[in-house]
Parts: structure tokens; sequence; C-alpha cells
């Protein structure tokens, strides 16, 4: 099959001089794109357009999964260089929180870091948590550990493992790693400090404490954004482990279970049917839980799992790990015994009604509230709510928060900016704003990240809701707050998508594809596959120049029920000259339970009956820097015929879908172009006379 077949628009946006966002050419002008996408290699990127592997390394966040994350810590015994006998249980025993944190005089990443663990534990000391530091190198010296407590001002207890007692139980894996426990002994936090070093760099200052985030989270009785990073540091490599069978109960290992995998949504006032908070909650719906755990449903994940991959390429992979999954099995058929209370974690907090981004800077409501029927099935909404912005702002953290959480399936929002006569654009389907689904209702980006929110804005609200059972109303709010600087790089989102397809009837594996040209070097930051209810598969690559495939996302079971977007843990480079590829399955057959008519042929449209094929990927421009002021000139410089130049004439200028441009159509920002490539005169330019500019400036470059 020809990937290159049907796409209609294919984008990712480039930018003129004027910081004005366009889209690629249509896919009338397939020659012309793939001319001007087939060039250039990113620095940094070899002969194939993957990523090197690079000499520094930075902490980068980790799914939750393999990580201990959430489990109950071993009750270890430790003495200090003084000679004090303790127990992580006693040290942690009426305070907020432990911290252990491992250290060592004689690595230079890990006294790079002292300074900031000792403030850090001056911090919060008044807020209940306490500092265990932990040396796992047996050469290290009594007195030089000594030393540094005395140089860095550690109030902690200082323990020397060198029998790697506490780190085997901990599972440690370099000397800068970092625990945080809490007073119920659960695992809340692993991982480094902060990025302000790492392997082969360093920073004036961290872009992101983990370790206070987490700290400040416990404190405050609430779970950390992240629950694991990796921690760059001296490695330590731990004595093989023999494990002890033990018996798996409820207090001591299923709560847990319960509460890192199930409770987000099953709890009270939670958006599941159930709750999952007591034992006699799981016990009631043990077999609904051993059905959807055993076919995969629940957590909702459908990532395909990676062979020999010890942690998931994604930071919010919710796929419930293999251990937990034996214990729970193991657990639900054995009897399902209570254990020990006092081996209980401590009852998880939810926020009630409240903003998890923390007080908004603008909220943006609805403008009327929505009637939601209680039976039967029902469309889009679609409502525009003003943003009354009268400067650009940008924007660090998202979170779209509906009344009627149970019955709202999935918000996307856009945003849309006013032409230069003042009225609104036409909602733009390739590029969503914000984006709400049960459990996943958030962004908050790293410092230095940041999405676009220009003056004037319009936002549009697509609401798709699946009634329950009971009447009820709807009135969803976008909150959003904003960076108090510029950023660094701008988060955009672009798609790889096909408005062509046609889906025959009765097919059970129909497939279709999408293309997303990438006209500059860019990384991208996560993918969101987009179907309807007849999708069955969605597959993301990315094809480099020479046509060598890297699979970026695979998800063999789509659910419409659930759409996730699956955020990468390490930015992923893809040079100019590169595209992502898309291929989504269909089935419109009668094994389809979901489909509406299999008899109809399907084409593109908005309703659930409708098929869609959208491989959203938001991504960022390294290249752009938005924290930099750009000096304006009174006379703009004059358009260049180049890939970007180019660029412009797609689905914004071509505004009736003909495939040409006119002179209106290009107005009086883009005449000089429309100029140079209307050969006839005519007062149109095709694809013959763009083709042909592009191959006459070619040559012209090439001085023939």
């Amino acid at each position: 099959m020809n990937p290159l077949r049907k796409p209609e628009f294919v984008t990712f946006p480039v930018r003129s001089a004027t910081s004005v966002q366009y889209s690629c050419f249509r896919m009338t002008f397939s020659f012309l794109v793939r001319a001007v996408c087939f060039a250039g290699i990113l620095i940094g990127v070899n002969a194939a357009g993957y990523a090197l592997e690079p000499l520094s390394e930075q902490p980068r966040p980790l799914a939750r999964g393999g990580t201990n994350a959430g489990r109950m810590v071993a009750d270890v015994r430790v003495t200090d260089i003084e000679g004090r006998s303790s127990s992580l249980k006693a040290l942690a025993a009426g305070r907020k929180a432990l911290a252990v944190a491992f250290m060592s005089p004689t690595c230079p990443l890990s006294g790079k870091l002292m300074p900031t663990l000792a403030a850090v534990e001056k911090e919060f000391a008044s807020q209940g948590v306490s500092f265990l530091y932990v040396d796992p190198t047996a050469s290290d010296t009594a007195e030089s550990l000594r030393e540094a407590k005395k140089t860095h001002g550690f109030q902690g207890a200082v323990v020397h493992d060198k029998e790697l007692t506490l780190a085997s139980a901990l599972e440690v894996s370099t000397t800068t790693e970092v625990f945080v426990i809490d007073a119920a002994g659960t695992l809340i936090y692993r991982g480094a400090v902060d990025d302000q070093y790492g392997l082969g760099y360093a920073h004036d200052a961290a872009r992101n404490e983990w370790l206070r985030d987490a700290l400040r989270a416990v404190t405050a009785g609430q779970r950390p954004r992240f629950a694991a990073t990796t921690a760059p540091g001296c490695a330590i490599a731990l004595p093989e482990r023999k494990t002890a069978a033990t018996t798996v109960t409820w207090h001591g290992r299923v709560s847990r279970i319960m509460q890192a995998n199930c409770q987000e949504c099953h709890r009270k006032g939670g958006i599941a049917p159930f709750a999952l908070e007591s034992m006699e909650d799981a016990v009631s719906h043990a077999g609904m839980i051993k059905k959807a755990v055993n076919k995969g449903i629940m957590p909702p994940w459908y990532a395909a799992a990676e062979e020999g991959v010890t942690h998931s390429r994604f930071s919010n992979d919710r796929s419930l790990p293999a251990a937990d999954r034996t214990d729970l099995m193991a657990w639900l058929d054995g009897g399902r015994p209570a254990g020990n209370a006092s081996d209980a974690p401590l009852p998880r907090q939810w926020p009630d009604a409240q903003w998890a981004i923390g007080k908004p800077d603008a909220i943006f409501e609805l403008p009327r509230t929505v009637d939601i029927k209680a039976t039967g099935k029902m469309g889009y909404v679609n409502l525009q709510v003003p943003t009354g912005l009268t400067e650009d702002r940008w924007v660090q953290s998202i979170e779209v928060l509906p009344t009627a959480r149970a019955q709202v399936h999935h918000v996307l929002i856009f945003a849309m900016m006013p032409d230069k006569d003042g009225r609104t654009r036409v909602r733009d389907p390739n590029n969503f704003f914000a984006a709400y689904v049960p459990g996943s209702n958030l962004l908050q980006y790293p410092a230095g990240y940041a999405k676009k929110l220009p003056k004037g804005t319009v936002l549009h609200f697509q609401l798709h809701y699946t009634p329950t059972g009971v009447a009820t109303q709807d009135r969803t709010r976008l909150g959003v707050v904003y960076a108090k600087e510029a950023p660094r790089y701008e988060v955009q989102v672009a798609a790889a998508g096909n408005h062509r397809i046609k889906i025959p009837p009765g097919a059970a594996n129909h497939e279709e594809k999408g293309i997303l040209p990438v006209l500059f070097n860019v990384q991208i930051l996560a993918l969101m596959p987009h179907m309807h209810v007849r999708g069955k598969s969605f597959r993301y690559e990315l094809v480099t120049p020479d046509n060598k495939r890297k699979t970026l996302l695979d998800v063999p079971r789509y659910d419409f029920n659930w759409q996730i977007q699956y955020r990468l843990a390490d930015p992923l480079a893809a040079s100019f000259g590169s595209r992502v590829e898309v291929t989504a399955v269909y089935d419109n057959s009668t094994d389809n339970p979901a489909n509406p008519d299999p008899t109809k042929t399907v084409r593109w449209g908005e309703q659930t009956d409708d098929e869609m094929l959208l491989g959203y990927v938001e991504y960022v421009n390294p290249a752009e820097n938005p924290s930099r002021a750009v000096v304006k000139t009174s006379t703009p410089e004059p358009m260049q015929l180049t890939a970007k130049t180019l660029g412009i004439l797609g689905k914004r200028l071509d505004k009736d879908g003909d495939g040409k441009i006119s002179k209106d159509e290009a107005g009086s920002e883009f005449a000089a172009l429309h100029r140079q490539l209307d050969s006839n005169a005519d007062g149109f330019v095709t694809n013959d006379e763009a083709v042909a500019a592009l191959k006459r400036e070619e040559e012209r470059k090439r001085g023939l």
C-alpha cells in the first residue's frame, strides 16, 4: 500500500519570520511535499535519522511500574557511624516522611549534590521530615563520612552500608538516589534530587526539583506528580537477592496495589462506578477485578509492551506491573487474608472539587449548562468561549474540570484565532490545546516548556457525553496557570491524518494511513491516537529519509472509551526530512459490538457513527526560543523560496479547498510569494507552478 495514497493534510507547522503558524501544502501538492521534506539531517542524529546515544545523562521521569513506588518498604535495621542502632520504621515513626538519601564522598556527582541535600533537609525539618544518609561504598572511611556530615551540616544520621543491606532492600541503583517513605512505610518517591547536575553537565540552577516536589506532596497528604525518576550517579552493583516466599495480605500488599493503580478513579466521589478503598470493597468486586485485569481492560493502558525493556518509554504508563498483577491474583485466589493492620498504608487524600494544578490564573467556563439525557447516546456538543485576552500568554499548566465527571466521555479544546477582519477561524482538528479523558485531565509542563495562548483566542470546546441512566447537567471548565516568563520551548501539536478514509461495509481489518512530514528538526513529546468506535488498532512509525523505520507507539487494541495521550519520558529527536507515518485498522464488521451499522460505507466525520484518523503529535522545535526577544524591522525581509515558505501554501491559504491559491487567498502578507510562483500570471498558483518554481530555485542554487 502506498503510504502517500490518500492523506489530505499532513503537517508539522512551520513559522515565518513574523511568527505566524502555517501548515504544509495539501496533498494535492504531494510531489512538492516530498521534494521539500526529504533533505537535511539533524546534528546529533546518525545517518539513519535516529538519536545517537548521548555521552551526558540527566535524570528523567519513570513510569511507576518496576520501580517499587507505592509498595511497603522492609523494616531494615541500621547502625549509624556513631554506633546508634534503629530501624526505618522507628525513624519514620511520628514523622510525615523519612528521606533516605544515598551518597558517597568519593562519588563526584554525589559530592555536588550534598549542599542541596542539606538545604532540603533544613527546609523540611519543621514540616515533619527526617533524613537518613546512607553510604553504600565499602571503601569509604568513617572519617570521610564524619567530615561530609560536618562540612554540609547534615542533621540526620549517617549510615555506612558496607554490606549493602539497606541498599539491597531498597534496590538502589546509584549513589545519588533518594527515597521518600511515609509514616506507614510506603515508598512515595524514589529518584533524583533535582536536575542541576548530571553526568557530563551542570546548570546554574535546577530546572526540576523532584525531591522537593515529593516532600511538598507527602507533607500535604498527597502523592507527587512523579513517583520515580532515574538518578545519574556512581552505579551500585547489588548482590544477588534471595527472596523468601511470603503470604500476600490486604494490609501489607494489596491495599497499596489498589492505591497505586485503581483509586484514582475507584474511590468515593471518583468517576468509577464503585470504590476500591477497603478490603470489603475489593472482596465484593473480586470477580470483576479478576476479569478486568486478566483481559487487560484495567488499568487503562493499551500501548504494546516492549520486550527486554526495564522501564517504559512513557512516563504516564498506567499498566499494572507484573509483580503487582501476580500478587493481586494470588490474593484473590488464595483466601484473601487481611494480614496485620499495623502494616496498613496511610489513606490516600484526594482533592475534593479543587484544582489539582493549584489556583488557576484564569478559568474559562462553558457559556451555558449542557443537559445530559439519561439513556441512549448523544452527539458531540460544540461550544465556543472567548478568552478576552488582550495579550499573548504562555500556559504552564492546564486542567479540564467537568461537573458531570461520570458522564463526560472526553473533551477536546481547540484554540481558534481571529483573522485580520476579526472573524474567528475555522477550528483546525489537527491542533488541540487541551484534552480530558477520565483519569487524565491535566497537563503540567516542566520548567522551560509552555503552550502559547495568543491574544483574542476563542476556545472551541468539543464535548462527548455518555448517558449513565440518570439525567444530569454539565458545565465543564478549563483552568490554566500562566508561566512567569516566556519559555525556552513552545509546545505545539500537529497531526498525521487522513480525511479521505473510506471503510467498506463488513470489513473486519480495513487499513488506512496518514503521514506527517517533518519540515524541521523537532523533539516529539507525546502521541495521541484518535479514532471512533470502529477503531481497532493504531501504530506510529518514524520513517527516516533513507526509509528506515522505528516504531514510536503500537496500540494493538484501540479503545474509543479511553482517549489516552502517551507521554514520552525522553523527548524523541526527529530530523528534517523524516516523516511520522500512522497506520489505523478499522473493524466495520458484525463482530464489532460497538459498530452502529456494519452495512454502511464509513467516511470521515465528527460524529461517533462516522470515523476519524488522527495521530496527534505534541512536539517542540528546539531552534525556536520564545524567551529571546525578536526585534522587528519596519521593512519585512523578502520571502525566500524554501521549504518553510512553500509550507505557507497549505491548508491555511487554500480556504476553498480547490487545490490552488488565489490572490485573495494569499492576501497582502504573501503577495510577493504568490507573484513569484504564479508563472502564467493568471492569479492562481497551481501544483505544477509550485513544483516548477522549486525546480528553478534548486537549479539557481546549483548555478545551472
